[in-house]
């Protein structure tokens, strides 16, 4: 294997993460490298003319239809019956497009032909879910509540959980839409609110920015089942494929990527647990600024890893190599959903702009990375990259030089290793005092039970039969004065 003394690092210079159009905001990859705002004009302007196409389409194709039915039949005086069909739905259809880009408009205004509904008391809007958010989990019932006090703080927050909740249980009805149709639905009632608002608090953002958090929260909590990873993406696949792809790239170091983290700090050490587990912990969050929290964290984590081991301040340079090793360390779950979720349904003013925006795209840039990383982008030639993704071959970890308290702590190691060696040679001989012990035990008493047996067989124990009372009294007969002995005493009862 050939070693090369010159590294070259990762970079990425800072005008490739804004939208290519040019207006400032950051760009996203999912979005061809544009911002949400350009992302969403050239969209709808894609469809309006695909729309327009559509309609050029089948009208060109009625018209062919109805000529050669003319021509087939030359005493018909009405076109074929099938024919208006087609033309009606058509016009169904376009219809139906053109009425999602005013969806937003139709919630803000009043319906002349909306049937009237049961009075309500006042306050009562805000203070009863409705049953479809009681069915919901405890975490939605939780999210509804804590909605509804924050809305009770502001004039028009009736209004705005109205119209919240009408376009949440709208969304139900919409399931079959692809993701990006239901993006631009939630993206369109972001607009519409947002504009709203601003008219109302009279160009104060920030309220407006804490009452789009409050709204994004709100919803996206109750359509989380429905719109992450819906089943009409291929999100799911994607997620697969890159899992694979940071797994087999599980023997790429530090120094490959030239990443400025010492490990052996144990500061850093933990800074770097704490970034991989805040990308982790970002799957199990369900609104999308609380996504964007976790990418948030870790990479502050990061920049106080490189902050430490460099004792001075860190570039971008230093930040993008250091999240591409996070992820290939963490490999997080369902990494591209939630990316995408993300893209879909946050509010855009966060991906646009802020720290919020700056980190997730950095992250978009590192997920890229993975996705493209080659020999090249490693100082490797193709030959090793081949043998390391292969597994035929490991790259050489070089040898780090030992810090004065590396080497006490080694030291102190040898010597108790050491003294665990003496230990264990003590322990030995005790082991052998002890089953020398016991085999002479064994011995002892084969010994005594071979001369307990040898005095049985030359001594044996005869067993006599007890004499007789004739026997007795005739060991007595020869005493003659037996007879003149006086008779036993026999026990007596005294009164007392």
């Amino acid at each position: 294997m050939s070693h090369r003394s010159e590294r070259r690092g990762i970079h990425v210079d800072q005008s490739e993460l804004l939208c290519t159009k040019g207006c400032g905001f950051y760009g996203n990859a999912a979005w061809q490298g544009l911002c949400s705002k350009c992302w969403r004009e050239e969209y709808q302007q894609t469809r309006h003319k695909q729309i327009q196409e559509d309609h050029a389409l089948a009208e060109r194709l009625q018209k062919e239809e109805e000529a050669a039915y003319a021509n087939n039949h030359q005493g018909a005086a009405q076109p074929q019956p099938a024919i208006a069909p087609f033309s009606k739905f058509e016009e169904r259809k376009t219809k139906e497009k053109s009425r999602k880009v005013n969806t937003m408009t139709k919630f803000f205004t009043p319906s002349a032909k909306t049937p009237p509904k049961k009075e309500s008391v006042p306050g009562e809007a805000l203070t009863t879910p409705s049953p479809s958010v009681s069915r919901k989990p405890l975490e939605t019932d939780r999210t509804t509540r804590e909605f509804i006090d924050f809305l009770k703080t502001l004039k028009p927050g009736r209004e705005i959980f109205k119209q919240c909740r009408a376009f949440t249980e709208s969304m139900a009805y919409k399931r079959d839409l692809g993701a990006d149709e239901l993006s631009e639905c939630v993206q369109d009632f972001y607009q519409n609110l947002s504009d709203r608002l601003h008219t109302h608090f009279k160009g104060s953002s920030e309220r407006v920015e804490s009452v789009m958090d409050e709204v994004e929260r709100y919803m996206m909590t109750r359509l989380y089942e429905e719109v992450f990873c819906p089943e009409t993406t291929d999100d799911e696949k994607k997620d697969l494929a890159i899992q694979k792809r940071i797994r087999a790239l599980h023997w790429v170091t530090i120094e490959m990527l030239c990443v400025p983290v010492d490990e052996e700090i144990p500061e850093v050490s933990d800074n770097v647990v704490k970034a991989i587990t805040d990308v982790i912990e970002m799957d199990s969050k369900r609104v999308p600024r609380d996504k964007l929290t976790c990418i948030t964290r870790c990479s502050k984590h990061i920049f106080n890893a490189i902050n430490t081991t460099k004792k001075e301040a860190a570039s971008a340079d230093d930040f993008l190599p250091t999240l591409i090793y996070i992820v290939l360390k963490a490999n997080p779950p369902r990494l591209q959903s939630n990316i995408q979720y993300i893209t879909r349904f946050c509010n855009p003013s966060r991906l646009m702009s802020g720290e919020d925006g700056y980190y997730f795209t950095n992250l978009c840039c590192a997920v890229a990375f993975i996705e493209k990383l080659d020999g090249q982008s490693l100082n490797l030639s193709v030959e090793e990259f081949d043998l390391y993704m292969s597994g035929q071959a490991s790259p050489q970890r070089p040898q780090a030089v030992p810090s004065p308290a590396c080497s006490a702590a080694f030291s102190q190691m040898n010597e108790s290793l050491d003294l665990l060696t003496g230990l264990g040679v003590r322990q030995e001989r005790v082991m052998e005092g002890a089953r020398r012990l016991e085999s002479d035990l064994i011995d002892w008493r084969d010994g005594v039970e071979h001369k307990v047996q040898d005095v049985l067989e030359r001594f044996p124990l005869e067993m006599h039969p007890p004499a007789s009372p004739t026997a007795s009294s005739a060991i007595d007969a020869d005493n003659v004065e037996n007879d003149h002995l006086p008779s036993p005493l026999q026990p007596q009862l005294f009164a007392g």
